[in-house]
């Protein structure tokens, strides 16, 4: 599984994308490859106010629902709303399929890994 450098990576397999004063999310490669066939994304709403590790929404697949948590603290700007019809978009590439897009307001959470972190991080929860 690839990570893209320049994203920084939640251990709750978000990922975080910053342009600027937007942080774009969306979950990692591993975390749709777990889940599956993903069927369902719930969406926040533009202007939702998020702290960093908040929960924003799920997934859900054919196998589990799973919590999605914010990696940085922001206001929801935008969301990916292709995914109500499409959710599985996911599944085909997790690491362009963003979320949410927020404006960021706070700093991204210190407990951010760079791309080799978390492939690391990964290696050890999986035993692999």
């Amino acid at each position: 599984m690839s990570y893209p450098e320049n994203y920084r990576y939640a251990k709750s397999h978000e990922w975080l994308e910053v342009d600027g004063k937007t942080g774009i999310i969306g979950i990692t490669d591993y975390a749709q490859s777990s889940l599956g066939d993903i069927v369902f994304v719930e969406l926040p709403k533009v202007g939702d106010k998020l702290d960093a590790g908040s929960p924003f929404g799920s997934v859900e697949s054919v196998k589990a629902v799973s919590e999605l948590y914010s990696p940085a603290a922001g206001t929801v700007t935008e969301i990916n709303e292709a995914l109500n019809d499409e959710p599985e978009t996911i599944n085909t590439d997790a690491n362009e399929t963003w979320i949410i897009k927020l404006s960021l307001t706070g700093d991204e959470s210190d407990d951010l890994l760079s791309a080799a972190d978390y492939e690391k991080f990964v290696a050890e929860e999986t035993g692999h």
